[in-house]
C-alpha cells in the first residue's frame, strides 16, 4: 500500500459505524477524494479527529491507497491552519457550510488543481479574519469561484447594462432570451468582480438586494451546473442574511 502526504479542505462527512466516518476532501495532490477515517472519537493519543472534519476546515494528513477499496484511508491527520473565529461565529459558520456544500456538489475532478486549491484555502482564511462585510462574503465567493470553474464573465461591466447568463457577457440591455441579470444585479456583479474581500463592508446591501443577487448567481451557476439547486444550506443563508 502506497502512502502519501497531502493537504485537504473538508467538504462533507458521513458517519460510518460507531467510530468512523467517510470524509470528502478537496486535496492539493489528487483533487476531490473520499477517505475512510477511523477512530474519529478516540480519547487517546492524537486527539479527536471529528473536531477536524468540519466544513471548510484545512487539514494535512497521511493518506493510504487501498488497492481493492473504492476509497483511500487517512492514517494521520492534523490541522493545517487552525480557524479562530469560523467555528464560533454563526454568520461565518453558516457561510463556511454553504461554501463546503457548493464545492461538494460542483467539484468532481479527481486530479490536482493547484490554483483552485490555493484560492479556496485563501478564501477560508479571509473569512476567518473578517470583522466587517461578512454578510456579503458568500456573494463575493460565488463570483470569484466562477473564474476557477470556467465561466467567469467574459467582459467588463457596462454602465446601466444587464448581464447575459447564457452568453456570460455584460450587455447594454436584457438579452432577447431573457436569461439574464437585471441592471441592479449586473451592477453588483461588476462591483464584486473588482472588489477585494476586505472591502466588502463598503457595499451596503439590504436583505432584499442580497437575496435578489443570490438568486441571480444561482441562475448563473445553474446554467452550468444543475446540482447547484440541491444545495440545502441556501435556505439557512437566507435566514441568517
Amino acid at each position: 500500500m502506497r502512502t502519501y502526504k497531502a493537504r485537504g479542505i473538508v467538504l462533507h462527512t458521513i458517519k460510518y459505524g460507531d467510530s468512523s466516518a467517510i470524509a470528502y476532501l478537496f486535496t492539493d495532490v489528487l483533487g476531490r477524494m473520499s477517505y475512510m477515517v477511523q477512530g474519529i472519537r478516540s480519547k487517546r493519543g492524537r486527539g479527536n479527529k471529528a473536531a477536524l472534519l468540519q466544513p471548510m476546515f484545512l487539514v494535512e494528513f497521511e493518506g493510504v491507497e487501498q488497492p481493492h477499496a473504492q476509497m483511500h484511508r487517512i492514517r494521520e491527520m492534523r490541522s493545517l491552519r487552525p480557524l479562530m473565529s469560523v467555528p464560533f461565529d454563526v454568520r461565518k459558520s453558516t457561510i463556511s457550510m454553504f461554501m463546503a456544500e457548493v464545492l461538494y456538489r460542483l467539484i468532481r475532478e479527481v486530479e490536482a488543481n493547484e490554483p483552485l486549491f490555493d484560492f479556496l484555502c485563501e478564501a477560508v482564511l479571509k473569512l476567518d479574519a473578517m470583522r466587517e462585510g461578512i454578510a456579503n462574503y458568500h456573494l463575493w465567493f460565488l463570483v470569484r469561484l466562477s473564474a476557477y470553474l470556467g465561466f467567469y464573465p467574459g467582459n467588463e461591466y457596462i454602465e446601466n447594462g444587464c448581464f447575459d447568463i447564457r452568453g456570460g457577457l455584460f450587455t447594454p440591455s436584457m438579452p432577447a432570451h431573457r436569461i439574464g441579470m437585471n441592471e441592479a444585479c449586473a451592477r453588483l456583479l461588476g462591483t464584486l468582480m473588482e472588489c477585494e474581500a476586505d472591502a466588502l463592508a463598503e457595499i451596503p446591501l439590504s436583505r432584499a438586494r442580497r437575496t435578489e443577487f443570490m438568486e441571480a448567481m444561482l441562475s448563473f451557476f445553474g446554467y452550468h451546473f444543475d446540482s447547484i439547486h440541491s444545495v440545502r444550506s441556501i435556505s439557512i443563508l437566507r435566514e441568517v442574511f
